[in-house]
């Protein structure tokens, strides 16, 4: 064993250490889906955190994701020094998570891990409820949306709110990503013992403007082929443009469940012609190529999209849900009504027809605006801080425990 491995394994928290936080921690983030906006704050964690000094692995699902994840597992490698598990792992209950679990809880063991870090439902489950032999590591979780996001009311979001209320026992820190989901968590899981907002970030290099291309498409979606995504809003919205008079072209960038309904309601519509899908790729390629970016959302969390396109000083139309509003700030009173095609096109109309000059000041301001809040090297320290408070949470409560059983 070398010499670092020995460090590494004599600092984590256990009964000789009274639950001190470490000075290195071995980390493993668990996920379901390496795909979008999760994956990428998985990616960037796990860099930040290995160039601080500290241990990371993954372990997350093993049929998602495609060839575009298994490259960019592959690119991570160098940061991964505890490797990557893949594993079945399904979106709703299946008798494979009792395996995944057995998994996590071996791979915990193995590797002598510190921290658990859960992301998105699943990914939250495996984490706060695997069993580990030996020292028990901390366990955080950072929703990401997810079962957040179901319609309040509903036997579904009752249901998942319930497990959260059972969940929050075994979380030593939540660490959200959008003050939206701590206050949807408030409001119906109950207030957490230890929590923090940790904003998703972005480098400094993503903060250069994006010009578009001499052929670019008029309008420009980005992210997942699906209902929940308002795709339809922004078809009828198309629609209704075209029929009065403005020959717009709109590009779709992604893939997802409904990406076949999704094809076959454009031609339904009549628009094959004025709008074309690609699949995933790099997004500010992709940015280079529509002169407005339209997000209209049903529900979401704080979404990289949105950040990487205001951070590019793209033209953005966007819904406002989730944690879009944060992203906006002060600019938050342009956003749109979800569900609505015709607030949708009134809000493209107004980009489209706004003078260049003051159209480009606008986002300028929005993209400065980004830049001073939603720092990738802030949230790598804030995730961090993070852990640390936790650690002295449970320190505390063995001294208060030790304090009473010799008061005894």
């Amino acid at each position: 064993m070398s010499a670092s491995a020995t460090l590494s394994i004599a600092s984590r928290p256990d009964a000789t250490t009274g639950g001190v936080s470490p000075t290195s921690h071995r980390i493993l983030h668990v996920f379901r889906a390496p795909v979008g906006g999760l994956f990428r704050h998985v990616v960037d964690l796990a860099r930040l955190q290995a160039a601080a000094g500290h241990e990371v692995g993954i372990v997350c699902d093993a049929s998602t994701g495609g060839e575009r994840a298994a490259q960019a597992l592959a690119d991570l490698a160098s940061s991964l020094s505890l490797g990557v598990v893949r594993v079945p792992m399904h979106r709703n209950p299946h008798h494979s998570d009792l395996t995944a679990l057995r998994t996590l809880g071996e791979r915990a063991r193995v590797t002598g891990a510190t921290v658990l870090h859960g992301h998105g439902a699943k990914g939250g489950v495996y984490a706060r409820t695997a069993r580990v032999t030996g020292a028990v590591p901390i366990r955080a979780y950072t929703p990401h949306g997810g079962s957040y996001n179901y319609k309040p009311g509903t036997l579904r979001h009752r249901f998942y709110m319930g497990v959260e209320r059972l969940l929050a026992l075994r979380t030593d820190v939540f660490l959200f990503e959008s003050e939206y989901v701590a206050g949807r968590h408030r409001a119906h899981a109950g207030r957490p013992r230890l929590a923090r907002i940790v904003h998703n970030g972005i480098c400094e290099a993503e903060f250069l403007p994006v010009a578009p291309t001499a052929d670019a498409y008029d309008l420009l979606y980005i992210g997942e082929l699906r209902d929940a995504k308002g795709v339809p809003f922004l078809l009828e919205a198309l629609a209704n443009l075209r029929r009065k008079g403005r020959s717009l072209r709109l590009l779709m960038v992604g893939s997802g469940p409904d990406a076949d309904l999704l094809a076959a309601r454009v031609r339904a519509m009549g628009l094959g012609h004025a709008v074309a899908f690609e699949p995933p790729q790099p997004i500010r390629a992709v940015l280079a190529r529509g002169r407005i970016m339209v997000v209209p959302s049903l529900a979401e969390s704080l979404p990289y999209v949105v950040l990487e396109a205001a951070a590019a000083q793209h033209p953005l139309v966007a819904t406002n849900v989730g944690g879009i509003p944060e992203i906006f700030g002060t600019a938050a009173s342009h956003l749109v009504p979800p569900r609505d095609a015709d607030a949708l096109e009134d809000a493209i109309v107004r980009v489209i027809d706004e003078a260049p000059d003051a159209r480009a000041a606008w986002f300028a301001d929005l993209g400065a605006s980004v830049q001073a809040r939603f720092s990738m090297k802030r949230m790598g320290a804030d995730v961090l801080s993070g852990y640390a408070a936790a650690f002295r949470a449970r320190a505390d409560a063995r001294a208060v425990a030790v304090g009473v059983d010799q008061a005894l």
